[in-house]
């Protein structure tokens, strides 16, 4: 069974502040503060990893200074360590949880020389084989060219990966300008507006939005839309994905454990209605726990079994 691997380049220790209310300008008491080794592939295969039955390889740069809590996540979820260590910290992302949201405090995270860069890439084509799944995700480090994911995803699918793309912005948009375009993307409302260069008020402006990015070249696009659900989008379909809202113990991880389940989806060998559920239900049982944790796998299947499913436009029903 080919393993799945992501690949973090700028991965974050979240501190998560738990608070009753967010109000700015006056003094917080928290209710409890937890520290999770994070930076979204090392989420997804966090996630990946609880679910089960699927090899998961996190790639990436971790600082040598504190490198500790991420070795302990991946030795206890048998994560295979493949990310290289190099001299510095890894930053810390500040997450203030209040009444269901969460305000993000991003600092900056490890200054990587083009050496250290180059020694990522060639550890990562030499783990892809054909039929690999590899997940390339988050912002790129300060000074990292912006087309690296561009890149990387012509040399992986050069060696026969699916390449699934989570970042947003100029390493996104470049990605999709190049020759050779991701598999997958999975941007929200605000990334797919940053690259329709406009507002997307309503559901059909999304869909059309979405389904322009498949004249790029992409397979899937899967658009979170936060306790809306998701759009998923291919070249055949489009549907709508949902689950009745449900209280969060977090909402820190949430795009990240989506993405997982599409990943999981694509491993099975799943229709996109398959992926759909999968994606939908990992995102809504990440929502019970803080840190990128799932709860035992039928949970996630019950909520997968209960995903409202609406096909939209032509093979709607």
């Amino acid at each position: 069974m080919s393993p799945v691997i992501t690949l973090t380049l700028n991965p974050a220790i979240d501190e998560t502040i738990l608070l009753d209310r967010l109000s700015p300008g006056t003094v917080h008491r928290a209710r409890s503060v937890a520290f999770h080794a994070g930076g979204k592939g090392v989420n997804v295969a966090s996630c990946l990893a609880d679910w089960g039955g699927i090899p998961v390889i996190a790639a990436g740069l971790l600082g040598r200074a504190n490198e500790a809590p991420f070795a302990r996540l991946f030795a206890l979820k048998a994560i295979r360590d493949e990310c290289l260590r190099v001299p510095g910290e890894t930053r810390t992302n500040v997450k203030l949880a209040h009444a269901g949201e969460t305000t993000d405090i991003n600092l900056p995270g490890l200054e990587v020389t083009a050496e250290s860069v180059r020694a990522v890439r060639e550890r990562l084509l030499g783990l892809a084989a054909p039929g690999s799944v590899v997940l390339l995700a988050g912002s790129l480090p300060a000074g990292v060219d912006e087309g690296l994911y561009a890149e990387l995803t012509a040399s992986l699918a050069a060696r026969g990966a699916r390449v699934l793309l989570d970042s947003s912005g100029p390493p996104l948009a470049r990605a999709l300008a190049g020759g050779t375009p991701p598999w997958c993307i999975k941007p929200n409302r605000a990334e797919l507006e940053a690259l329709a260069g406009r507002r997307l008020p309503d559901a059909v402006t999304v869909r059309d939005a979405a389904r322009g990015l498949l004249g790029r070249g992409v397979a899937l696009v899967a658009v979170s839309l936060g306790a809306e659900g998701a759009l998923f989008v291919t070249g055949e379909d489009c549907l709508h994905a949902a689950l009745p809202p449900m209280r969060a113990a977090s909402t820190v991880g949430a795009g990240d454990a989506m993405v997982a389940g599409i990943i999981a989806g694509i491993h099975a060998g799943e229709g996109i209605e398959g992926i759909a559920r999968l994606g939908t239900a990992f995102a809504a049982a990440k929502l019970r726990a803080p840190g990128a944790n799932l709860p035992e796998r039928a949970v996630v299947e019950a909520l997968a079994g209960a995903v409202i499913i609406q096909y939209e436009g032509v093979n709607a029903a």
